[in-house]
């Protein structure tokens, strides 16, 4: 039977009850702001008794920075009353008698009698979600902290209220302003979970209507059975409760006054879900009997969504720690030999003061120039990858003949290779591309100096690169050491260097950037290779989207 059909009686003795045993603040003010009405749950929370309230202004429970804001709030929504909340948790603070003060939300509805119109004002301790959200923001590591408690547990003892016709309609107006504007999804269901309440926030986030659900449905619409079927496990592991009715998992933690706030995954009637943080209550008559469950259930995705930002950003920032630990260690070992280098070299070239000694001189200084050529091409590894993990690397894709600028950098590179290395490059298909030519640069440059470094003496490397329709693919070959097929899978990871290639100076970023410069440009990398056999490294780039 729908709440609009209960006995006048009954409605009210239901309302009120919400109202006596709300955990949120709640009080009525006139049109000047004066205290008409407060409930039990805001004269414990502020230490006041309700004659030293009544009839005070609102402005005692705020703190007086906060008067002149609060007066123009509620002069204004007096005049054009519609629910509302009055601006964010971090704008507000309330005082209790002791001058004790806490951070607040406060919302706003109304109702009128006889001519006279009243602000039913709503009074939220956020505490609890301001500790949270300073210990998420101050302790990064604790991602998996709880939702705090966002509602308290409802008193069990509903009392008889004997109030006249006038009260009656007054409270009438006074709850249904309550439950309309809540903020929260309220169900209340009978012993047996059949639902006889559903507030407007229930039926809007659910998608379900007051006469689709009320003494028609059991309150485990709303939930899905593996989570019942979790909490089942839960409830028999941590008190020893054994049932196989899913409605009993649900409230039997009420139906034992153990306090019950737990999240759940509320459906839609679209199929769809979102997170909620819950409590359920017992409701209890006069002699403790149970009656019925009450549900107050708060919707927490955007606070999850904010949550996993957090996480991500926190993942993020500790990837760029691990990126800048990796360097400091890795350069402490990869600058040595370099560095050792120059220092001998410079220091024999102070030896050599005779002209006879230039060629001594000359074979020294091209000793300095690699090692500093080493140096300078370790820190742009590592520039590299700090600008892709903070996302601050851009392609700027332009039209280029892709054949010219292969041969200018394998003339460039020249110097670099070992005694008797020889490039051979080929071209086939269209010879204007569009890519990113500075991005496409570094990556044969770091492929050729790969090949390089890990072939023999007097081998060839071998450059192809093949134009055709919506591909573009660039290949680089070597007759080298090879690499393992264990090897070939993380060849793109971070640091990784083959079982083989120990003794050979690198940091184990190459590659990574050149697969993170191939995606900036919709391409991919694969590899081919056998130990002893070298190896050949294909960039494949897909343009057939890309905007010309």
């Amino acid at each position: 039977m729908p709440v609009s059909a209960l006995h006048k009686n009954d409605r009210i003795d239901h309302f009120k009850s919400v109202f006596a045993y709300a955990t949120i603040g709640m009080l009525v003010t006139d049109r000047q702001g004066r205290i008409a009405a407060i409930n039990p749950f805001a004269l414990e929370e502020f230490g006041y008794s309700e004659k030293e309230l009544s009839g005070k202004k609102i402005e005692v429970l705020i703190p007086a920075r906060f008067h002149k804001k609060l007066n123009r709030y509620h002069e204004k929504y007096i005049e054009n009353p519609h629910a509302r909340t009055m601006g964010s948790p971090m704008d507000w603070f309330a005082i209790k008698k002791d001058g004790t003060e806490f951070p607040v939300e406060i919302s706003f509805s109304s109702y009128q009698k006889d001519r006279d119109k009243y602000a039913i004002v709503f009074i939220n301790d956020i505490s609890a979600r301001k500790k949270a959200e300073a210990e998420i923001e101050m302790l990064h590591s604790e991602l998996d902290a709880t939702v705090k408690q966002r509602t308290r547990e409802l008193k069990q003892t509903l009392h008889q209220l004997e109030i006249t016709n006038t009260q009656l309609e007054k409270a009438i107006l006074f709850q249904k302003a309550i439950l309309d504007n809540a903020g929260a999804m309220i169900i209340v269901t009978d012993e047996k979970g059949i639902i006889k309440l559903f507030n407007p926030e229930a039926s809007h986030n659910t998608g379900y209507s007051k006469s689709e659900v009320i003494d028609r449905h059991s309150v485990l619409l709303f939930h899905d059975k593996k989570e019942i079927a979790g909490r089942r496990k839960e409830l028999e592991n941590k008190y020893g409760i054994t049932t196989g009715d899913d409605f009993t998992v649900l409230v039997e933690k009420a139906r034992r006054n153990i306090h019950n706030e737990v999240q759940y995954t509320c459906l839609r009637k679209d199929g769809t879900s979102f997170p909620v943080s819950l409590t359920i209550t017992a409701l209890r008559n006069n002699e403790g009997e149970v009656t019925g469950f009450m549900g107050i259930a708060i919707d927490i995705s955007e606070r999850k969504k904010a949550e996993e930002n957090l996480r991500e950003a926190l993942e993020k920032e500790k990837g760029l720690g691990e990126l800048k630990s990796r360097f400091v260690s890795m350069a402490s070992h990869e600058f040595r030999t370099p560095l050792s280098t120059i220092l001998s070299s410079a220091y024999l070239i102070e030896k050599y003061a005779t002209t006879d000694d230039q060629f001594k001189r000359e074979k020294h200084l091209q000793r300095i120039v690699s090692s500093v050529s080493l140096l300078t091409d370790i820190l742009n590894d590592f520039l590299s990858v700090g600008r892709m993990e903070e996302g601050k690397m851009q392609t700027r894709f332009t039209r280029f003949p892709i054949r010219e600028l292969v041969i200018s950098i394998a003339e460039e590179m020249k110097s670099s290779l070992k005694k008797g290395q020889r490039i051979a490059y080929h071209h086939e298909g269209s010879p204007v591309v569009l890519l990113d030519a500075s991005l496409l640069k570094h990556i044969v440059m770091n492929l050729v100096s790969n090949a390089s470094k890990f072939s023999p003496e007097a081998s060839d490397i071998e450059i192809k690169t093949i134009s055709h329709h919506h591909y573009i693919t660039l290949s680089v070959k070597d007759y080298g050491i090879g690499i393992a097929k264990d090897d070939q899978k993380h060849l793109m990871e971070r640091f990784f260097r083959g079982a083989n290639a120990t003794t050979i100076q690198g940091t184990g970023l190459g590659l990574h950037i050149v697969s993170k410069y191939a995606e900036l440009m919709n391409g991919k990398v694969d590899c081919q290779s056998e130990p002893g056999k070298g190896a050949e490294f294909i960039v494949t780039f897909n343009t057939k989207n890309r905007m010309t």
